[in-house]
């Protein structure tokens, strides 16, 4: 079997939203910090999977016995960016028992009648739990911001509210994973065609995807915005190139990885004496 090939630099150091980022500049073709190509990445991909599973299943025994810690991955992106096949194809590797998946669409009458975080609040994940927000909070300052629904000053008020939010997720025990994949105008065009030409994908395609197609000039500078508001220590954007599926899904599990390898778990040490329970067991 030939030699894996890892990333150079970590995406958490290439791909971390910093002072000056602009997205206009951020080239969705990349691949920054990994030499390899198409089927080195879908090798390391499969390479890691058993790290990700043992790190989350140390996450969730840890838990069992009072730990606190957990990871949301939030997942941000235009339409056909990719965001399903991450869930697929990085979340995949994980016990589904540990994972608390999580797909916002338009909010309900109910859930409009409170405030934009009340829905977002009852969904975060259990201490032992890696959760998923598959489109999130961050709708109510980009549709929102994209169609002026809401005002300049609500919207400085959710981005306040925002980050009130993940800090207290933070002082919670949550490590806040926020990634916006990051697909060009062009290559958005082509998947949409492809859910046309091909009779297994033709039930993915909406005509509304075309709609806000044509305010794709005014999302990037609602993420611009939101990336400036809402880029905090404890909680930064990444945003990860993605017009190579096969990348974004390597740089996000690296990232969750990181998150995890952060915590620097340990298996939990049961209170028995297990030659006890040894002899107890060997007796049944």
């Amino acid at each position: 079997m030939a030699d894996i090939v890892g990333f150079k630099e970590h995406p958490a150091e290439t791909l971390m939203v910093g002072k000056g980022f602009k997205l206009k500049d951020a080239d969705p073709d990349a691949t920054p910090g990994y030499p390899g190509d198409k089927s080195d990445g879908e090798a390391l991909l499969a390479d890691l999977d058993d790290n990700l599973a043992q790190l989350q299943e140390q996450l969730f025994a840890e838990s069992r016995f009072g730990g606190t810690k957990r990871v949301l991955l939030i997942l941000q992106a235009m339409d056909t960016a990719g965001k399903g096949g991450i869930v697929t194809h990085v979340m995949g590797a994980m016990n589904p028992q540990g994972v608390q998946m999580k797909s916002f669409k338009a909010p309900t009458p109910e859930e409009k009648s409170y405030d934009f975080l009340w829905r977002i609040e009852k969904e975060v994940p259990s201490a032992g739990m890696v959760g998923v927000f598959d489109r999130s909070h961050y709708e109510d300052v980009l549709i929102h911001r994209v169609h002026r629904w809401a005002s300049p000053e609500e919207l400085e008020r959710r981005y306040i509210a925002i980050n009130e939010f993940e800090a207290r997720q933070a002082a919670a025990g949550t490590k806040i994973v926020k990634v916006m994949l990051n697909i060009s105008r062009d290559e958005q065009k082509d998947r949409l065609l492809a859910r046309l030409d091909e009779p297994s994908k033709l039930w993915k395609y909406s005509s509304n995807d075309l709609k806000e197609r044509a305010f794709w000039g005014d999302y990037m500078d609602a993420y611009q915005k939101a990336f400036e508001k809402t880029g905090t220590e404890t909680a930064p954007w990444y945003v990860v190139p993605a017009n190579k599926k096969w990348y974004a899904r390597i740089a996000v599990q690296q990232l969750l990885l990181d998150a995890l390898e952060g915590f620097k778990l340990k298996w939990p040490v049961p209170d028995l004496d297990v030659a006890t329970e040894r002899e107890l067991v060997e007796r049944s």
